[in-house]
C-alpha cells in the first residue's frame, strides 16, 4: 500500500512540477540564456510547492524526488537546474550539520524557498585532492571567526541570498561556514562572460575581515565533514547531465524522418544514446534506492554522464543541422550547457585524477 500511495504521489508531484516549469521557467529560457536573467522566482516556487521538503519521506525518497526536480529542470534549462543544485547542496550541508541553530532556523527557510543559497566549495574540494590551495583564511576571534581572501566564482547568490564556504584556520584545520551575502566586508563582482550559464547569478567574492558568528558554523572539521556528505551533494549533479542528455535524445528522435529520413544514416543514433542513458540512469536509481551512494560509485557515474552528455549534445548538433547553428536555438544552448558539466567541480579532470590516483578515496 505504501508503494502504491508513493507512486500516486510521485505522479501528482511530477505533473505539478511540469506545470511550474511551463509557467515559471519555459517562458524565460531565452532571457536566461541570452540576457543572463536569474530565475530565482522559479526556485522560490519550488520551495513553496514543497519540492525541497523531507516530510514523511525516507532518505531514498528524498534524494529521488530531488534528483527528479533537477533532471526535469535541466531538460528545459540547465542554467536554472544548476541553481537548483546549488540550493540543494546548501540544504544538504546544513541537514547533516551538528549545528542546531542552523538546523532549527535556517534549514526550514531553505526548504521553504524563503532563503535561496549557493555553494562555495569548488576551491576546497580541489584542495582536498591537492589541485589547489584553499583561498580563504579564518582567524578565531570572540564568538566566531573573521575571514579573509577571495573565491573566483560562487553561483546562485545575490544580496538577499546566502552561501556555504570553507576557510582554513591552519595547515591542518579548516572550518565550514554559512553566511548571508549582505554581511559586512564581503564584496561581490558579478560574472556574465561565460559561454553559457550567465543566468546562474555567479559572483567573484572578496572577503575582508568578514565576521562569521559561531551560530553559522556548519562544521569545525570541514575536511572530515565533506568526506561524509560529498557523495550526496555530488549525486545532485548527475541529473544535470541526465536532463540535458534526455532533451538532446528527444530532439534527435523528432528529426529522424525529416528530409526523407536522412538523419537515419548518421553514425550516432538516438536509440544508441538512449540505451547508454538508461544504463546510467538505472544504475544511479538503484544506488539511491538501496542507500548505497558511495563516493567511488557516484564519481564514476558522474564522470560517465559528463561524457555521455557531451556525446549527446554533439550528436544533437549534427542531427539538427543548420538550425542548430543559430545561437538562440535549444540545440546550441544545450551544447554550451554541456561544456559547463565538464568544468563543474568535480570537473572531468578532477574526476579522472581521483579515479586514477585516489581510487580508494
Amino acid at each position: 500500500m505504501r508503494n502504491e500511495r508513493m507512486s500516486k504521489e510521485r505522479v501528482f508531484k511530477l505533473d505539478q512540477l511540469h506545470r511550474i516549469l511551463e509557467t515559471d521557467l519555459v517562458p524565460y529560457v531565452q532571457q536566461i540564456d541570452q540576457e543572463a536573467l536569474y530565475a530565482d522566482h522559479y526556485l522560490k516556487k519550488l520551495g513553496e510547492a514543497n519540492f525541497f521538503s523531507t516530510m514523511d519521506k525516507t532518505k531514498a525518497e528524498i534524494i529521488l524526488d530531488r534528483v527528479l526536480v533537477v533532471k526535469e529542470t535541466a531538460k528545459v534549462c540547465m542554467t536554472t537546474a544548476f541553481c537548483v543544485w546549488c540550493h540543494l547542496a546548501a540544504i544538504t550541508y546544513i541537514t547533516h550539520s551538528d549545528n542546531q541553530h542552523l538546523k532549527q532556523y535556517t534549514l526550514p527557510q531553505l526548504i521553504a524557498g524563503d532563503v535561496i543559497a549557493g555553494s562555495g566549495l569548488s576551491n576546497p574540494l580541489k584542495s582536498f585532492t591537492h589541485l589547489e590551495k584553499i583561498h580563504l583564511e579564518a582567524n578565531k576571534v570572540e564568538s566566531g571567526f573573521t575571514v579573509n581572501g577571495a573565491l573566483p566564482a560562487i553561483s546562485n547568490i545575490g544580496k538577499e541570498q546566502s552561501f556555504a564556504f570553507i576557510a582554513k584556520v591552519s595547515e591542518e584545520e579548516s572550518v565550514m561556514f554559512f553566511t548571508p551575502c549582505h554581511v559586512d566586508g564581503l564584496t561581490m563582482d558579478k560574472h556574465t562572460n561565460f559561454v553559457g550559464l550567465n543566468g546562474s547569478a555567479t559572483y567573484g567574492c572578496k572577503f575582508e575581515d568578514v565576521f562569521i558568528p559561531e551560530e553559522n558554523i556548519i562544521s569545525y572539521e570541514a575536511f572530515d565533514y565533506v568526506q561524509r556528505v560529498r557523495a550526496e551533494f555530488v549525486s545532485y549533479q548527475i541529473p544535470l547531465g541526465l536532463g540535458v542528455t534526455e532533451a538532446s535524445i528527444e530532439a534527435m528522435e523528432e528529426t529522424l524522418d525529416v528530409n526523407e529520413g536522412i538523419n537515419r544514416s548518421l553514425r550516432v543514433q538516438p536509440q544508441d544514446l538512449r540505451e547508454k542513458y538508461h544504463i546510467l540512469d538505472s544504475e544511479f536509481t538503484q544506488l539511491i534506492e538501496e542507500n548505497n551512494l558511495t563516493w567511488e560509485k557516484i564519481i564514476q557515474i558522474r564522470l560517465n554522464i559528463a561524457y555521455l552528455t557531451l556525446e549527446s549534445v554533439q550528436a544533437g548538433m549534427i542531427h539538427r543541422g543548420g538550425g542548430g547553428y543559430i545561437q538562440t536555438s535549444d540545440t546550441a544552448r544545450r551544447l554550451r550547457e554541456a561544456y559547463f558539466i565538464v568544468n563543474l567541480t568535480p570537473t572531468i579532470k578532477h574526476l579522472e585524477k581521483i579515479l586514477t590516483e585516489y581510487p580508494a578515496s
